[in-house]
């Protein structure tokens, strides 16, 4: 469509006919800036080197392509070596710094959207796009709230009331954004700014969603947020190896870099390291309970009494298997077999968020979302996997994993008056009669 309407503004007679829908096209806000709009943006300017001095002096005599591959090595370790220590500080901390890499990760997306679009001056974009991501942060995280720290809500009365009514204020809070977006439409910019509308609540629901669903991970057991984590993690590190040693064949046209050997060989080097992981992760407590919010303490709790998805088992191992490593039974984690799935996906199709990233910056003509992290690129460069990673593991704990929580159910049992209270336990105690879980006997002393 926009290279005809080329075509026909380069001809000089063009037809009535045209002439006549461009105009009638102007009449319902389409004008020639508009058109403008719709040409390929101008690529942002490309980025320096932002590889340290101190590397770029000690590794001066190698050649570019091993220059990139101990400068992702080095830096990689360091960002592992980050990741140890935000698990090593608990469970706050690691919401804390899920929360900023949500933030970095909007910026990223919003800058590129603001670095294309600049010229125009569109009024209040970036205002609005903050704004946004405020009002669902505010959504979600109070729901998050509500649900982990219950008891904590009904005791605080401020905090019982935004409980209350934070749905209605989370939908007047995104009211108020939406009538100042409407207000600040421009005439000759309309399809231009609906562009960067939809730009940023998309960025929202990629990043914001799914970072809240990492939170929810997290609280189911930390086994749920970091082995799915390391999973990625691994995949990524096995791949590059794998195809920077014997890649070959390449696999996608997004990625001319990704090849066939990467990915094969960081499917299995994946799901052994999920299995190896998963075994010793679940020995421990810290990582297998679901943190919980003591009032006593008022702090978080990971003690619990591990359920059987973390308690040694005996398998039979198949015949055809047996005659290879002469097994008969093998003990293992029920929660391994979870972990292959897991490993499974972020293997397989964990990586298509890396190609989706891929064909984004292509639309965009960069080559990274940033420079923050030297050799890697920005946050958004490390975690496009992660997220899509995060929704897989929420849907998978929530379908196959996740049942009634008692404790939930009695703490909203509590907060209940005295004569619900009652209707509810003699509602339960005709059940448990009815069922045979509790005799007339009893009922009667």
């Amino acid at each position: 469509m926009t290279e005809l309407r080329q075509r026909v503004a380069h001809e000089p007679d063009a037809p009535p006919e045209d002439k006549e829908s461009e105009s009638e096209a102007k009449l319902d806000g389409e004008t020639a800036s508009d058109s403008e709009s719709r040409a390929e943006p101008a690529p942002p300017p490309a980025s320096a080197d932002d590889t340290p001095e101190v590397l770029n002096r000690a590794l001066s005599n190698l050649s570019s392509r091993w220059k990139n591959w101990w400068v992702r090595g080095i830096l990689t370790l360091a960002m592992i070596a980050f990741f140890f220590i935000i698990i090593y500080l608990g469970p706050m901390v690691l919401m804390i710094i899920v929360m900023c890499v949500q933030i970095k990760c909007f910026h990223e997306i919003i800058t590129i959207g603001y670095n294309v679009y600049h010229s125009y001056d569109l009024p209040w974009f970036r205002t609005l796009s903050w704004y946004f991501l405020l009002c669902v942060n505010y959504f979600f995280y109070g729901e998050t709230v509500t649900d982990y720290f219950f008891t904590l809500v009904q005791r605080e009365e401020p905090l019982r009331i935004l409980s209350k009514y934070h749905r209605f204020i989370s939908f007047t809070l995104y009211l108020t954004g939406f009538c100042m977006f409407v207000l600040s439409l421009v005439k000759k910019h309309y399809r231009l700014q609906f562009y960067m509308f939809g730009w940023t609540h998309v960025t929202l629901l990629i990043v914001v969603t799914q970072s809240h669903l990492v939170i929810h991970n997290l609280f189911e057991g930390m086994i749920w947020f970091i082995v799915p984590i390391s999973c990625v993690i691994c995949n990524d590190i096995m791949a590059y190896m794998f195809g920077f040693f014997f890649g070959r064949t390449p696999l996608i046209k997004l990625s001319p870099k990704k090849t066939w050997e990467g990915f094969i060989g960081g499917f299995f080097a994946t799901v052994v390291f999920g299995l190896l992981l998963s075994y010793v992760m679940s020995g421990y407590r810290c990582f297998v309970c679901p943190v919980e919010y003591n009032n006593d303490t008022n702090s978080f709790t990971v003690d619990c009494e591990p359920s059987d998805l973390f308690r040694l088992q005996e398998y039979n191992i198949p015949g055809v298997i047996q005659s290879v490593v002469g097994w008969k039974t093998v003990r293992m984690y029920p929660f391994q077999i979870h972990s292959v799935a897991l490993s499974t996906f972020a293997s397989l199709i964990g990586p298509f968020g890396g190609f989706f990233a891929s064909g984004f910056k292509r639309a965009f003509k960069i080559k990274d979302f940033a420079n923050t992290i030297p050799g890697h690129g920005g946050i958004m460069d490390r975690f496009d996997c992660q997220y899509l990673m995060a929704t897989f593991v929420n849907v998978y704990i929530a379908s196959f994993i996740r049942g009634p929580n008692p404790s939930k159910l009695i703490q909203q049992f509590l907060t209940l008056r005295p004569d619900q209270q009652l209707h509810i336990f003699n509602t339960l105690r005709s059940h448990l009669i009815d069922k045979g879980m509790l005799t007339a006997a009893t009922e009667d002393a």
